[in-house]
């Protein structure tokens, strides 16, 4: 299989699951009460599931941990800090510079470990979970703070700081962590549960997000999901090819973190808008926008990182 089928293979199941939920939100006693409960249960359970476990589990042996890592985190951090600079001149309202920043940083982890897996099998995988693991602590961090100045439900510095050492996402990879540091091997039941546990937050993180897709607040604000685009699409992925040049990262371990930096924004980014006041529509339309137009972005990416 060619690296176009490898990428239209990972990417067309997502946005078949994203089309079922818009379809599944019509049918009768799926109501908000469902959607909602299935949205706490992807961001408190499942997602946590998945990135505890395979941090946990990654066999990190030949892999170039701190350059790989350290370039994805430069690269957010420093995009990052330049939409929240940029954001008086884009004239938009908190909540919606809230989607606009989780669609510029955040990452579908889903599609990128099919894909890396794809490309290089076992040791794409790995290579994935330590971009995850530079990923995820990074961009929830970075997300919560935005949503703390932005979004409508802004606590107080305590709360920022509980917020953030509460958080499910933030936790797991702590976890995950700490047990690869140790490495006292886990019981395999507890590999086996929580695998099947992270296993289900693909299919319905994504159907939460077609169930919540509402073109009307896409296409109200096209400006914004524009914005949001260009920097995930252009602007991410030719800081972290800089980044990964200065850190000396190459061969596999670059091309799977450009792979990364090429992907659409999260699942869970509508999640952490609906729970943390930003414009969940609008976050929802980003997300399903950004899906089908990677398909697209992504060979680009891997031809730059190759």
């Amino acid at each position: 299989m060619d690296r176009a089928a490898i990428v239209l293979a990972a990417i067309l199941p997502v946005a078949a699951l994203i089309g079922l939920g818009a379809l599944l939100r019509r049918v009768p006693g799926l109501g908000d009460a469902f959607w909602a409960g299935a949205e706490r249960l992807c961001y408190l359970v499942l997602l946590p599931a998945l990135l505890a476990v395979g941090l946990a589990t990654a066999d990190l042996s030949a892999v170039p941990v701190a350059a790989m890592a350290g370039a994805i985190v430069l690269s957010l951090v420093v995009v990052g800090a330049g939409l929240v600079a940029a954001k008086p001149a884009m004239r938009v309202d908190g909540p919606t510079f809230t989607s606009v920043f989780q669609g510029g940083v955040r990452f579908n982890n889903y599609i990128a470990l099919a894909v890396a897996a794809g490309l290089h099998g076992a040791p794409g995988v790995t290579l994935a979970a330590v971009a995850t693991a530079a990923i995820v602590p990074t961009v929830n961090v970075m997300s919560v703070l935005v949503f703390a100045r932005f979004g409508t439900a802004r606590p107080t510095v305590l709360g920022t700081a509980k917020a953030l050492a509460t958080n499910p996402l933030i936790l797991a990879c702590a976890i995950g962590g700490a047990i690869q540091l140790i490495g006292v091997p886990l019981p395999g039941f507890v590999v086996s549960a929580g695998r099947s546990l992270g296993q289900a937050s693909l299919p319905i993180g994504l159907l939460c997000v077609g169930a919540a897709f509402q073109p009307a607040a896409l296409w109200a604000k096209p400006r914004a999901a524009a914005i949001s685009s260009v920097a995930k699409f252009v602007i991410l992925p030719l800081a972290v090819w800089l980044a990964c040049r200065g850190f000396g990262v190459g061969g596999a371990a670059a091309e799977i973190a450009l792979l990364f930096a090429s992907m659409p924004t999260a699942s869970s980014s509508y999640i952490l808008a609906r729970q943390l006041g930003g414009d969940a529509p609008l976050m929802a339309g980003i997300t399903t926008a950004q899906t089908i137009v990677s398909a697209a972005t992504i060979p680009i990416a891997l031809a730059l990182g190759g």
